[in-house]
């Protein structure tokens, strides 16, 4: 409940319904008109003070921050993000930080893989190949490989990130699977990454990366609208 709360309160906020300075109801107002108990709104404000789009201050209320102090970047404020309509400048934002990061992650990973790793990408790589990204399956087993390949590079920094580069990679392959028709496999562009990190090449690997991301951003600018799309419906 708490967390469905803070869900619909953060994706009304994102969609522009509450605007950077305007404050939310009272607590006592907003809880009854929400049909829920001031303790579980409480808490949804905890959670998306947290995640900086609120600011709650005694005897003032509570205050939808300015954008620069949102943590876009949190996971949850990626899904919720998605969950709206994101706008072309946000999504090639993320496509920029995502083409800073991995290919440079894939590059160690390539340097620090083992057999297991490897072996872990290639069964993830089998599943997408089967189930393909337009469902679930496929889709989890995409992000089981990002996964594991940021889990190769051995590096404490790295996987601190790696919710955020998994929720990039989850809720953007997501969004083009959900909003578009896929017209192009992307399993060739995994499975080079693939094959240079288990050849141990560090170059190709960060070249193909690269590549791979590049593809899959073009791919979004290409792809056509499904017939849900097309009438406005999801």
């Amino acid at each position: 409940m708490t967390r469905a709360l803070a869900s619909r309160l953060a994706i009304r906020i994102l969609r522009g319904e509450y605007a950077p300075g305007d404050y939310l109801p009272v607590e006592i107002d907003n809880s009854a008109k929400l049909g829920i108990s001031r303790s579980a709104y409480r808490e949804a404000i905890r959670i998306l003070v947290s995640k900086g789009l609120l600011d709650c201050r005694p005897k003032v209320g509570t205050q939808i921050c300015p954008r620069s102090r949102w943590n876009i970047l949190d996971p949850d404020m990626l899904q919720w993000t998605f969950e709206t309509e994101p706008s072309e400048a946000f999504v090639q934002a993320l496509f920029e930080l995502r083409l800073i990061t991995e290919p440079a992650v894939a590059e160690l990973a390539a340097q620090r893989r083992t057999d297991a790793d490897v072996a872990r990408m290639r069964d993830a790589l089998d599943i997408m190949r089967r189930e393909t990204l337009m469902r679930d399956s496929g889709r989890a087993a995409d992000l089981e490989f990002h996964r594991t390949l940021v889990s190769s590079a051995r590096n404490l920094f790295i996987a601190s990130m790696s919710s955020t580069i998994e929720a990039a990679v989850s809720w953007s392959t997501l969004y083009k699977a959900r909003r578009y028709r896929l017209n192009r496999d992307p399993v060739p562009d995994h499975e080079q990454v693939l094959n240079a990190i288990a050849n141990r090449d560090s170059g190709a690997a960060r070249w193909s990366m690269g590549l791979l991301i590049r593809k899959a951003h073009d791919d979004l600018l290409a792809s056509e609208p499904t017939s849900s799309q097309s009438t406005g419906q999801l």
